[in-house]
C-alpha cells in the first residue's frame, strides 16, 4: 500500500472514529464526498468538521457545521486551508503517522486485554483523564457495542491501569487513538501494550505531536503527512 494511500485510509479512519464517538453521544455527522461534518457541536475534543480529501476546500467544511456558537473546529487532515479569513485560529498542529503490517516485536510489560464492561469503561476513561469525572464521560457505554471500536487497558499485577488506547478498524487499517498511560509508566511501553492488541494483518495509523510524537516514532511508526485543527471564536 502506497503512503499516498495510507495516509488517505487514516484520514478515514479517524473520521470515522469521530463518527462513532458523536453517535454515542447522540448526534452522529454526515459524511460528504470531500468532508465529514457534523451540524450539531460535537463532544469536547473532537471536531465538528474532518477534511477527507486534499482538495477539500473551506465551503466544504464549513457548510455543514453549526457557527452560531462558539467553539466549532476543523480538522484539516492535509494541512491545506486556511480558515483565519474566517474566524478561525491555529490551534496545533501534528503529523499523521503509520507502521506497517505485522508483528511489532516491542516487549510488552503489563496484562493486556480489551475494556468489556460499563465499569471497565468507567475505570479506563478516569484513568485516560487523570480523575477529571466530565472528560471521563466522554466515553459512553455504547462504544462497548461498536463493532469496528476496541478500547484496550494495560494492568499491573495489583489492578491497577498503568495506560491505554481506543483501537478502531476501518478502511484497511486500524487506527490508535488515546493512547495514554497513567503515572510514571513509560510511554513505550503503552504503545508496546496498544500495538500487541492490534491485527497484524493490516497498518496501524493514527497522529501525534509535541512530546507524544517520539514514543511513536521509536515504537516503529513513520511521519506520513502533516495536519491542523482549526479553532473558532
Amino acid at each position: 500500500m502506497s503512503i499516498d494511500a495510507v495516509l488517505g485510509n487514516a484520514v478515514r479512519n479517524n473520521a470515522e472514529w469521530c463518527q462513532a464517538m458523536c453517535r454515542t453521544h447522540g448526534h452522529p455527522g454526515t459524511f460528504g464526498p470531500r468532508a465529514w461534518t457534523n451540524d450539531r457541536r460535537t463532544p469536547l475534543y473532537y471536531p465538528d468538521a474532518v477534511t477527507l480529501t486534499e482538495d477539500a476546500d473551506v465551503k466544504d467544511v464549513l457548510t455543514g457545521i453549526d457557527r452560531t456558537t462558539s467553539g466549532a473546529s476543523v480538522k484539516d487532515s492535509f494541512a491545506s486551508l486556511d480558515l483565519a479569513a474566517e474566524g478561525f485560529r491555529l490551534l496545533f498542529e501534528a503529523q499523521w503517522i503509520a507502521r506497517p503490517a505485522g508483528p511489532s516485536g516491542l516487549p510488552v510489560t503489563a496484562g493486556w486485554r480489551p475494556v468489556r464492561t460499563p465499569e471497565e469503561l468507567a475505570a479506563w476513561a478516569l484513568a485516560w483523564s487523570g480523575d477529571d469525572a466530565d472528560d471521563a464521560a466522554l466515553f459512553r457505554p455504547g462504544l462497548l457495542a461498536d463493532p469496528a471500536t476496541t478500547i484496550v487497558a494495560g494492568y499491573a499485577a495489583d489492578g491497577r491501569i498503568l495506560g491505554g488506547a481506543v483501537l478502531s478498524e476501518s478502511a484497511g487499517v486500524t487506527g490508535v487513538t488515546n493512547l495514554f498511560a497513567t503515572g510514571d509508566t513509560d510511554p513505550s511501553h503503552i504503545w508496546a501494550g496498544a500495538l500487541a492488541a492490534a491485527p497484524v494483518d493490516r497498518p496501524v495509523v493514527g497522529y501525534e505531536s509535541g512530546g507524544d510524537l517520539p514514543p511513536a516514532l521509536a515504537a516503529g511508526f513513520e511521519e506520513i503527512g502533516p495536519l491542523r485543527v482549526w479553532l473558532g471564536a
